[in-house]
């Protein structure tokens, strides 16, 4: 599997369904098919939801028995937060340059 990147990880959360069951995953990890419930769609449909979510490292998946359950996980939380924090870095430099240059004593 690649090394999840920003991208992935917005084109994972592109997708309505999936930041819904990101959203229902955010409490408590749920079963495969306590996941499906709500959806009218087939298993395999939401299989593929999920390997979408897990390739971004947004979910992680683990077998016991019988019963597949699903559950967030950090790493691609951080890498959207990563990419987050780097735009207002940016943006609060910009900010902060323009205060600057509305505090100055200058007349326009």
């Amino acid at each position: 599997m690649t090394e999840p990147t920003a991208a992935r990880v917005f084109q994972a959360l592109a997708d309505s369904t999936r930041r819904d069951m990101v959203e229902r995953l955010t409490d408590h990890a749920l079963s495969v098919s306590a996941l499906a419930a709500p959806y009218d769609m087939s298993l395999t449909a939401v299989g593929q939801h999920l390997a979408i979510l897990e390739a971004a490292e947004l979910v992680v998946t683990q077998k016991t028995g019988r019963v597949r359950t699903c559950a967030l996980t950090r790493s691609g939380f951080d890498i959207l937060e990563g990419w987050l924090k780097a735009r207002r870095s940016r943006w609060e430099q910009h900010l902060d340059r323009l205060g600057e240059i509305l505090d100055d004593d200058h007349t326009f």
